[in-house]
């Protein structure tokens, strides 16, 4: 049978007029000392006392609220997380959760799928596409956020380029995935934005989708597409397209788990010299137990640690104590055989090779 071995909150509360917070209450008495204590200018204080009136946000939404107001959007630094489907199963959300108390005091906010997911969407399809208002970015940082004035929002989702199965088409992967990136683009016009993504190759890629409820037949997934056909170079071309100017960060899904750290410092502009907590993570999905307290002895044992030095303790204890059924995959798919995936994954691993080479792309590799 052919197989692959895979390298290694809701809304914003509206209080009840009943029962406002004293802030809320008192706004509008406050002096004008109190409101430069907290760096909120006259001009601001209008909007203040309206808002308070309507009681429709706590006292920190107001603050960081009018603060945004005085600064803007502008500056600000919005990241787009995209997947692709199968290749992160929501691994980077966990991590940046484990590591939020550094990443809030650095003005770095991680903003989880239930935080900004209906928020989006309904943005989305407002916009059709097109650049949202500056008060429509305020009103969606309003939502989602939990800090007063981030300086890098992080957000996650393989569902930001669609359901699984529209993947793949007779025009190949990811066909609307260019248009998907730009529309999130223009959710935060104001703002820097960036776009991170994993790459998979096709073939596990196919029966990653039909594996997922709705998935479908074989047959109605592919209608008749050679799956020779899916290429990633001209995918990553025609997104790339669609993205002028803005930072494009892509990897290998089956190097994952020897860069880990690596991506997820580069998402969270984390330096090297600060402790990353649940940075084993993925290299603990695919190694016997054996093999992490190797990774970790080997790890205590470094006078100076470094990227490479790591890599290499990585390799060591995948290739000692990797589970042979995470590591290599079975493809049960009608017709396939070997030598089809051996040639899929020479045509993945060629395009790979294409797309580290291409002017704007930042490529990260083991």
């Amino acid at each position: 049978m052919p197989h692959i071995q895979v390298r290694a909150r809701p809304r914003p509360v509206i209080r009840s007029a009943s029962a406002p917070s004293p802030l809320l209450r008192d706004a509008a008495k406050m002096s004008p000392a109190f409101w430069r204590r907290r760096g909120v200018n006259a001009g601001a204080q209008g909007e203040i006392a309206r808002r308070c009136a309507t009681m429709r946000f706590s006292a920190r939404a107001l603050l960081a609220t009018v603060r945004r107001n005085e600064s803007g959007v502008a500056g600000m630094q919005v990241v787009f997380h995209c997947g692709v489907h199968g290749t992160d199963l929501y691994r980077m959300v966990k991590t940046l959760l484990q590591n939020r108390d550094w990443l809030l005091r650095n003005g770095i906010e991680p903003v989880t799928p239930n935080r900004h997911g209906e928020i989006f969407n309904e943005a989305l399809s407002a916009l059709r596409g097109g650049p949202a208002t500056p008060a429509m970015e305020q009103v969606m940082l309003d939502a989602i956020l939990d800090s007063d004035d981030p300086r890098r929002i992080i957000c996650s989702t393989p569902s930001f380029l669609g359901r699984a199965v529209r993947a793949i088409s007779p025009e190949g992967l990811y066909v609307t995935a260019g248009q998907k990136m730009a529309a999130l683009a223009n959710l935060f016009p104001s703002a820097e934005v960036e776009f991170f993504m994993a790459l998979k190759n096709p073939a596990t890629l196919i029966s990653f989708i039909l594996s997922q409820e709705g998935g479908g037949s074989y047959a109605e997934l592919m209608e008749g597409v050679d799956p020779e056909a899916l290429r990633w170079a001209p995918a990553l071309r025609r997104i790339q397209a669609a993205l002028p100017g803005r930072r494009l960060v892509v990897w290998c899904h089956e190097d994952t788990s020897l860069i880990w750290p690596e991506v997820v410092r580069r998402i969270a502009t984390m330096p090297a010299d600060v402790p990353l907590k649940a940075g084993l993570q993925i290299l603990g999905d695919i190694l016997h137990p054996n093999g992490i307290r190797m990774v970790r002895d080997a790890l205590a044992q470094e006078e100076r640690l470094t990227v490479a030095s790591r890599r290499r303790i990585f390799a060591a204890a995948l290739e000692a104590h990797g589970q042979s059924e995470q590591i290599e995959v079975e493809l049960n798919l009608p017709g396939w055989t070997q030598q089809l995936v051996d040639r899929i994954t020479a045509a993945y691993d060629a395009d790979m090779a294409e797309i580290a080479a291409l002017p704007g792309i930042e490529f990260l590799t083991p």
